[in-house]
């Protein structure tokens, strides 16, 4: 089984951002050589994150300058995001194209990786059961956004998250309001409470207020009626009218914050706008709002995608690709959700990967096989329905 690792910083993503991060680490590879697997990495694919090549080579890595003259024999093309056409054209019929591919929102990208009879793992649409949780690419890379958001909101506030106690009085802790307590927002909370803030979280899934405060946070109640979430813990979308009355429940506590974090993204759809520019305008002059969304969308009115914005007096952060402010970290837990998701399936006897789509994983994550769009969630999605 040849596996290519692509250098994903040859090629900006349209907000011109360089991905720092690689789909394998040295440790990684050198396990998958040892199960079998030929590991071809494209040169300098894994520097942003610390990586040499010639780590990969004492692995037992092949580094490669031109990745287009080794494509078409790739049993499986591994990246973080989505290969280019240009890429995919050039692969064999029934290889394995592995990544972010977003599939919700790259429809043509989609049906093209079909209609070349490419199979498609979309490491978003992976399970969240506990069997696949150490191939949950999705979790890993959100609990490290998390992190950075609240490092990020941290640097551009212009006072201190912690109580501190000094000769000339003492300051008060700040206030952190985090809206979404899924994996990201759980991570901020633990974050920003380490750093000694005042931490108070919504989320519409009242189930999740005991997470919350067990990591330290307070959890503001708030009655819109029924909600609750996927079979794959995913919150589901509220109403037009549980919207209006969340939003306005949320005002007093983003106005009283120095920190509001918005971390609420539907799975498969744009995310909701949950702060109009009116509550941003209620908040005291150099407050901070990060807007973990804006790049899809975005919960924050008036949040750009991949910039800091000014608005009323608070500064609003879209940066989005979040955990490549970590790009080591994020490399290495990607690597591994990577590794894992191969060893799962590898067949020892042809060192193959078992495309045995009965099973519940490959049932859910691969999207694409055999000319076909084989997930009904996302045909259903194409449709309109």
């Amino acid at each position: 089984m040849k596996i290519i690792i692509l250098n994903e910083a040859k090629t900006p993503d349209p907000l011109n951002n360089v991905e720092k991060r690689c789909a394998a680490t040295p440790s990684s590879a050198q396990r998958l050589v040892k199960k079998g697997a030929t590991l071809l990495l494209e040169t300098g694919a894994g520097k942003g994150a610390g990586y040499s090549d010639k780590e990969y080579q004492d692995a037992g890595v092949t580094i490669i300058n031109d990745v287009d003259e080794a494509l078409s024999t790739a049993d499986m093309l591994v990246a973080v995001n989505k290969p280019t056409d240009a890429q995919l054209a050039l692969m064999k019929k029934g290889a394995i194209v592995v990544g972010h591919l977003d599939p919700f929102f790259q429809q043509p990208l989609i049906e093209s990786i079909a209609s070349k009879g490419l199979t498609a793992i979309s490491v978003e649409m992976i399970p969240r059961s506990s069997r696949a949780q150490k191939m949950d690419a999705l979790s890993s890379q959100a609990s490290l956004a998390g992190y950075v958001m609240v490092m990020q909101a941290a640097n551009q506030l212009p006072s201190i998250l912690p109580m501190m106690m000094t000769p000339s009085g003492t300051i008060k802790p700040a206030k952190v309001f985090i809206i979404g307590a899924g994996v990201a927002g759980l991570q901020a909370i633990a974050t920003a409470k380490r750093l000694g803030a005042n931490v108070l979280a919504y989320d519409t899934r009242a189930v999740v207020a005991e997470q919350v405060e067990s990591l330290g946070g307070k959890f503001l109640k708030i009655d819109i009626g029924e909600t609750g979430q996927t079979k794959d813990g995913y919150a589901k979308e509220l109403t037009d009218e549980q919207k209006a009355k969340q939003q306005e429940a949320q005002r007093d506590a983003i106005a009283d914050s120095d920190i509001v974090i918005t971390t609420a993204q539907l799975f498969g759809r744009k995310p909701p706008v949950l702060i109009s520019k009116d509550t941003l305008a209620l908040m005291k002059p150099g407050s901070v709002v990060v807007d973990m969304a804006a790049t899809s969308g975005g919960n924050v009115e008036g949040s750009v995608a991949g910039e800091t914005v000014e608005i009323s007096g608070v500064k609003v952060i879209g940066n989005g690709n979040w955990s490549q402010f970590v790009a080591k970290a994020a490399t290495d837990m990607y690597a591994n959700n990577i590794y894992n998701l191969v060893d799962e399936f590898f067949e020892d006897e042809t060192k193959t990967f078992g495309l045995n789509l009965e099973d519940d994983i490959l049932a859910g994550c691969v999207i694409t096989h055999d000319g076909k769009i084989t997930n009904d969630m996302l045909n259903n999605a194409y449709k309109g329905a």
